[in-house]
């Protein structure tokens, strides 16, 4: 009865994520979690009539398999921060909120990057596609240095003089490859571009982007002097992102809508507050840490072993 229940309750819960919470966007993710539960629902149905001594053997075999993975899970918990301590203990790594908080008592206008995937479940009126303007700006570290630059008038990665080109050569969508995460100037990908073609290059790559905030941010930032546009394609990631992005309503309705826009260049102090106070929140949370509910959802998810 026990396994009956559990194996219904999965079924519903799988039933709510697939086709509630993720309207059906993604239901061949969870197609072969359809199947388990399946499976599972018709084996104990099939228990109610097998003899007593099988059953008692069958739930022996049951325990037994998810004690192994959950004994495993922990020994994989344990692993993962016993390499964690390791490392930290021979190549001590700021993390970017703590380098942020040294360089904020240097300077107090300095920012960090908040990707415009932070913006799903904002509940203001406008959907941000770039960071804050005019400041210095932290991005990432990924080969022992935290790569920082000056953001241009709208929150992008480029000399802000780019925008005053009377004609631009080439514009860039993409995500953090073409944001140029973890490398400074003249490293990331437009500053190269433009020491190349000799020619005026603009960037509008940001890191978490998928190929709808791509095109939104085209939308909006698209100057008529743009002569060729360059699409930075990820095959990694972007059609997972695309996923999420189609649930958003407002990055739908660039989509929906031809002539949908949320004139963002005109609303650049309304981006500039709403990445702040997301700083806020993110430095927060990391300074509590990862919660203890997060901790257990994981393990009992059994994040590791899968």
């Amino acid at each position: 009865i026990l396994i009956l229940l559990f194996s219904l309750l999965l079924l519903f819960y799988i039933l709510y994520k697939s086709e509630i919470y993720w309207s059906g966007e993604k239901r061949s993710y969870y197609f072969k979690f359809y199947i388990f539960s399946l499976v599972s629902i018709i084996f104990s149905i099939l228990t109610f009539y097998i003899n007593q001594k099988i059953k008692k053997y069958l739930i022996i075999i049951v325990i037994s398999f998810f004690s192994s993975l959950y004994l495993f899970e922990y020994y994989l918990i344990y692993l993962q921060n016993k390499d964690k301590a390791k490392i930290e203990a021979k190549v001590p790594k700021k993390t970017k909120f703590k380098f942020y908080q040294e360089l904020k008592k240097i300077n107090d206008d300095i920012v960090v990057t908040i990707s415009p995937r932070n913006y799903k479940y904002e509940s203001s009126s406008i959907f941000s596609l770039s960071g804050i303007s005019d400041a210095k700006t932290i991005n990432c570290n990924e080969s022992g240095y935290y790569s920082i630059y000056q953001s241009d008038r709208y929150g992008f990665n480029n000399p802000d003089k780019e925008w005053e080109s009377k004609e631009i050569e080439y514009l860039l969508v993409g995500d953090s490859f073409t944001h140029g995460d973890c490398v400074n100037r003249p490293n990331d990908i437009g500053s190269n571009l433009r020491i190349l073609s000799n020619k005026s290059v603009l960037n509008l790559g940001y890191g978490g982007n998928g190929p709808l905030k791509e095109f939104a941010t085209l939308r909006e930032y698209l100057n008529p002097n743009v002569q060729k546009v360059i699409w930075i394609y990820y095959e990694g990631n972007d059609l997972v992102n695309l996923s999420n992005e189609l649930t958003d309503k407002i990055l739908i309705s660039y989509f929906d809508n031809p002539n949908f826009s949320q004139n963002l260049i005109l609303k650049q102090d309304q981006i500039n507050n709403l990445a702040i106070k997301e700083i806020k929140k993110e430095f927060n949370q990391e300074k509590q840490g990862i919660s203890l509910k997060n901790k257990l959802k994981s393990f009992f998810k059994l994040y590791g072993v899968r």
